[in-house]
């Protein structure tokens, strides 16, 4: 019998609790499935969490972490990545958004060969001033990572259980899971999956998270490319700034003494290649220091400490 855990993060859901554990239970029953539902209740402030306790006691399945104040969707699924010990993981949102009746289909995509697999909401049930901002958002992030998935955020995927083991998530860098798997040499797709409308609760997002969305992106494109090479982004723009600083000297000296101009006609572009100077030295600096953590990190490792 194939074992999954199905790791849920909750928000004030009090609503759609009940019946998502439901559909689950009677899913993996139809399927054959050895269900392990993974409750995450991230600080509600509703009566989720007495909801969430109710299905424990009655269903061995469900297992419920409670947080004592909201901690965000990262540190939610982080947590339940943790506590999942099925040969399958599985994450969906608690709103009834996300059909459980789907899972199925994304286990027998990862039998294919994948490793992850991305629900794709291709009809969204949601109002535009989400939709158009997810479209643009995917889209970018398509083309500067390289994985062709048109809903990154789409809360319903399926996973190897050795994936979720060996991605960090914090802060909102939920939205990139696949960028972070491909980080570790995963392989992922994505299918299409059925949106229904929300029939209790509200939206938790706002239009904050456009912003935390642009600040995780770069990120995750950091950490992808520079965390075992620092010195190729601090030193490259160590280097740019103290040259365009050296250059600006250069052109107030010759001014000085090739035309007779005094220092401080040019006091500004002087101080500022001055600044210039001294900022590539810290950046230089920053990339041997990052290059140095990254020798003794890999020395630790290869000695087994």
């Amino acid at each position: 019998m194939t074992k999954i855990s199905l790791v849920i993060p909750v928000y004030n859901e009090e609503g759609s609790v009940q019946e998502l554990t439901q559909r689950i239970l009677e899913m993996s029953k139809k399927n054959g499935y050895s269900a392990d539902i993974v409750f995450i209740n991230d600080g509600s402030r509703d009566g989720t969490a007495d909801v969430l306790n109710a299905l424990a006691e009655a269903h061995n399945e469900v297992r419920v972490e409670h947080f004592r104040h909201n901690r965000g969707k990262a540190e939610a699924l982080h947590r339940g990545f943790r506590l999942a010990e099925g040969d399958y993981v599985v994450t969906m949102d608690g709103d009834l958004q996300d059909d459980p009746d789907e899972v199925p289909a994304l286990l027998a995509k990862i039998d294919e060969g994948w490793d992850l697999v991305s629900g794709w909401k291709k009809i969204r049930h949601d109002p535009v001033d989400k939709t158009l901002p997810s479209k643009v958002w995917n889209g970018m992030i398509r083309f500067l990572t390289g994985i062709e998935i048109h809903d990154m955020n789409c809360g319903l995927k399926a996973y190897r259980r050795e994936v979720v083991k060996s991605i960090s998530l914090y802060g909102e860098l939920h939205r990139y899971i696949p960028v972070l798997a491909k980080m570790e040499g995963y392989r992922s797709t994505e299918l299409p999956v059925t949106h229904h409308p929300r029939t209790s609760g509200e939206s938790k997002y706002g239009f904050t998270r456009i912003f935390k969305g642009i600040f995780d992106l770069i990120t995750v494109l950091f950490l992808g490319r520079f965390t075992t090479r620092p010195m190729h982004f601090f030193g490259l723009l160590g280097l740019l700034s103290g040259f365009i600083g050296i250059g600006l000297e250069i052109y107030i000296i010759i001014l000085k003494y090739s035309f007779g101009e005094p220092f401080r006609s040019h006091m500004a572009m002087l101080m500022f290649g001055v600044l210039l100077i001294i900022l590539g030295v810290q950046l230089f600096s920053m990339g041997l220091i990052g290059e140095m953590l990254v020798y003794q990190d890999r020395k630790r490792r290869s000695d087994g400490v």
